[in-house]
């Protein structure tokens, strides 16, 4: 059994999780912790309040008593609005505290575009412009080159948390058309659903997409040093070495 802890904010697109999991198999385990969200705002204060160590901490104690072996700060707003060594502090201070590898959805995106061999991108964040901006940012510190961005300027979690596949389609293939040779699509917040739809995403858009719950699971499996065969999941699921699904 492999156990994978998840510290997420709120109650938005946690259902996701759950979803994952099942998908993944019998011997892998997705527990979520929930830390307190504070404002509820896609604002650049709130939002490095939200991902500050107090919070973090909070949940960290919860999440030990699971028996986790791997930490994922699942947020990705939460750990880019601190810059790349900002984020690295923070996810350092978090495996410091909680004891086990640790990582947040930020680096998550990083890390698996550099698995797919990706480098050119397109995002599509639900983000306001300014914080989507960061992002993009974030990204081309990690070495990516951002071919693209589209924002939704939604402000609220909540909100971004009633968004269907229709949305989310729409989305995906808007920050697609403004590409040019974009080898991947990023959808950002994990506050989105997105686990029912990477198939159809994928298909629509004939390359790989990569969403914020998605890698923040695959995240947690880099840090236990497992690969999953789990196709449903997406392309990012269907790398070498593998445990068959």
């Amino acid at each position: 059994m492999t156990a994978l802890g998840l510290l997420y904010p709120g109650h938005s697109g946690e259902d996701d999780y759950p979803r994952i999991e099942q998908l993944l198999g019998s011997d892998i385990r997705v527990d979520l912790v929930h830390t307190d969200i504070g404002v509820d705002a896609h604002r650049v204060d709130a939002l490095r309040e939200m991902g500050s160590a107090e919070r973090l901490a909070a949940g960290v104690a919860e999440l030990r008593l699971t028996g986790a072996e791997t930490v994922v700060w699942a947020c990705t707003s939460g750990s880019f609005v601190y810059g790349w060594e900002g984020a690295q502090e923070q996810v350092r201070a978090l495996a410091r505290l909680a004891g086990m590898p640790a990582s947040s959805t930020s680096f998550a995106f990083v890390h698996a575009a550099r698995e797919l061999g990706v480098r050119r991108v397109a995002v599509g964040a639900t983000y306001p412009e300014e914080v989507t901006a960061l992002f993009a940012d974030f990204l081309r510190a990690g070495g990516l080159e951002v071919v693209a961005v589209r924002s939704s300027g939604i402000v609220t979690a909540a909100e971004v948390g009633t968004w269907g596949e229709e949305e989310v389609l729409t989305l995906a293939r808007a920050a697609d058309a403004d590409a040019s040779g974009a080898e991947a699509v990023l959808l950002p917040d994990t506050a989105l659903h997105t686990a029912a739809y990477l198939g159809l995403l994928e298909k629509a858009l004939s390359k790989p997409v990569l969403t914020a719950n998605q890698v923040s699971v695959w995240e947690g499996l880099r840090l236990a040093d497992r690969r999953v065969n789990a196709p449903r999941l997406g392309k990012l699921f269907t790398r070498e070495p593998i445990v068959q699904v």
